[in-house]
């Protein structure tokens, strides 16, 4: 569904612009526009005969539309066909400017052509040459301009040529005339029918081209193609899609012009196309690169990974942008050009979104932490959850979610405890008062052999020490690093050692102090 709401977006941002297009100055098909205020148009001159003869064929009068092509007496009889086959050779070829057309009696004298004669279009022919559409002036008629008889004599070889001519013979007349937007209603109602064709042909030969890559991925021994393969499902449909539509656009029957903008739409489909399965190659690159014997040895460097990824697909978001918009017919060198002197500007007004984004690379490039690592930062502990481009965000063990800036965060104290090798066991073990030197001994070294025993204890550095008098205790320090980096671990091996610890102050025969306070009652005459 989203490669065809991609191809809906599109299409939905070149109709509105193509039918635009069709309307702007009388387009061939519709309704001439009104006259400028400006200027009087003669009811007898060259724009006023113009606009009447396309006002009676979008209305479908064609039998007074006739009226005004000079037809030879041989083909008096289709003198109506003649009228509605010269407005569908119009309408594919041409855009009729009326305001480019005279408004005075006599027609434009400065155009190099014979008096009496203006010349309002030039239609493509199959030798690669161009006919002139002419309307001639006929004193006979009232003084009306008229077609050419030269020019009607060409209008079945004109039509002839159009691709869409079978459509044009059978279809009722009135799904010929103008609709919204000066589309003909034929072309409204064809719309859905030529999408819809598009994309079962774009299903179709996606689906073809995929068993067949396939079949010639699954004769290579590494996987990185098929993964890419899997993730360009949506693309490759949507180009065969685009293709369909490319070679089904001429049977619309849109003017030149118009169809020359929809190319140009098409183009910039297939550009997006291919930028889209680029950053699904990306993704590709992006799990291939993690999962790869070079960042398998070098874990400090595996966080660099989403960061690069997510940097190249800005990129790749950026040139598809302009590749498009040059696609467009946008002038992109300018556009470069004011994006350069606007930088600065931009620059100012975003430091912060630059401050943090060169964080993520100070971040990315000394690695502190990684993602998925418990670490503390400044007066909060919590998991590494996501490494962003503008912030990184941490859950804390009361589960809230933090967000910090990068910016901020490369200028902090930051401790990673996912570094650690191993995890410190550091405690104070304190026994009553009543305990003899010989007890004490035996408890020392009881706690020391309870220690050296396991099997996860760093044995190079035990300490086990009688520290001090205390005031309620004779405390004794413990002190031990174990072979583990897992603090769910370490914490059932610290309760396997304090219980053990227990077990050594009972078996010396003594017990482990508490806090208390002895007070000595003195009467008055110093008596206890």
């Amino acid at each position: 569904m989203r490669r065809l709401s991609v191809l809906v977006a599109w299409l939905l941002l070149a109709l509105p612009a193509v039918a635009l297009a069709q309307s702007a100055d009388a387009g061939a098909g519709g309704a001439a526009p009104a006259p400028s205020t400006e200027e009087i148009v003669s009811p007898d001159s060259p724009r006023a005969s113009l606009a009447r003869y396309v006002e009676l064929c979008a209305t479908g009068r064609y039998a007074e539309a006739a009226e005004f092509l000079d037809v030879p007496d041989p083909m008096v009889n289709e003198a109506q066909v003649l009228a509605r086959r010269l407005k569908a050779v119009l309408d594919r070829h041409v855009w009729l400017d009326l305001e480019k057309v005279s408004p005075m009696s006599q027609g434009d004298r400065d155009d190099g052509l014979p008096p009496f004669s203006e010349e309002i279009a030039r239609i493509p022919t199959s030798t690669g040459q161009a006919d002139s559409v002419r309307l001639v002036r006929r004193n006979a008629q009232g003084g009306r301009w008229i077609f050419s008889r030269r020019s009607v004599e060409k209008i079945n070889g004109w039509y002839e040529q159009l691709e869409n001519r079978w459509i044009l013979d059978h279809l009722p007349e009135p799904l010929l005339r103008p609709g919204p937007r000066d589309l003909l209603w034929w072309q409204w109602l064809a719309l859905p029918a030529l999408l819809a064709l598009a994309m079962v042909a774009g299903w179709l030969f996606g689906w073809i081209t995929r068993r067949v890559l396939s079949r010639l991925a699954a004769r290579t021994e590494t996987r990185w193609d098929d993964l890419v393969l899997s993730r360009t499902k949506g693309p490759i449909m949507l180009g065969w899609t685009l293709m369909a539509l490319y070679f089904l656009l001429p049977f619309l029957g849109l003017y030149k012009p118009a169809e020359a903008f929809l190319h140009k739409v098409l183009h910039a489909g297939f550009v997006l196309v291919f930028f889209w399965a680029l950053l699904r190659a990306v993704d590709v690159m992006r799990e291939a690169v993690a999962v790869s014997p070079w960042a398998t040895q070098r874990p400090e460097a595996r966080s660099l990974v989403p960061l690069g990824a997510k940097i190249t697909k800005v990129l790749v978001w950026g040139m598809a942008a302009i590749a498009i918009f040059s696609e467009l017919g946008y002038p992109v060198a300018s556009l470069l050009a004011g994006l350069g002197i606007g930088g600065i500007a931009f620059a100012l007004a975003a430091q912060k979104t630059v401050e943090n984004l060169f964080g993520a690379f100070s971040l990315g490039v000394d690695q502190p932490f990684r993602q998925g690592d418990f670490v503390k930062i400044e007066d909060f502990h919590g998991t590494v959850e996501a490494i962003g481009l503008r912030s990184t965000k941490i859950r804390t063990l009361d589960r809230t979610l933090i967000s910090v800036p990068n910016g901020k965060l490369a200028e902090m104290r930051i401790e990673s405890y996912a570094a650690r090798d191993r995890i410190r066991l550091a405690t104070m073990v304190g026994l009553v008062y009543g305990t003899t030197a010989e007890k004490m001994r035996q408890v020392l070294e009881g706690l020391e052999r309870v220690l050296k025993e396991h099997p996860k204890i760093f044995a190079e550095d035990v300490v086990v020490r009688f520290k001090e008098l205390g005031e309620s205790s004779l405390n004794i320090e413990v002190m031990a690093w174990f072979m583990t980096s897992d603090w769910s671990e370490f914490r059932r091996i610290r309760q396997e050692i304090l219980l053990s610890f227990m077990n050594v102050v009972e078996e010396a025969g003594t017990q482990i102090a508490f806090p208390t306070r002895t007070v000595h009652l003195v009467s008055g005459d110093g008596k206890r």
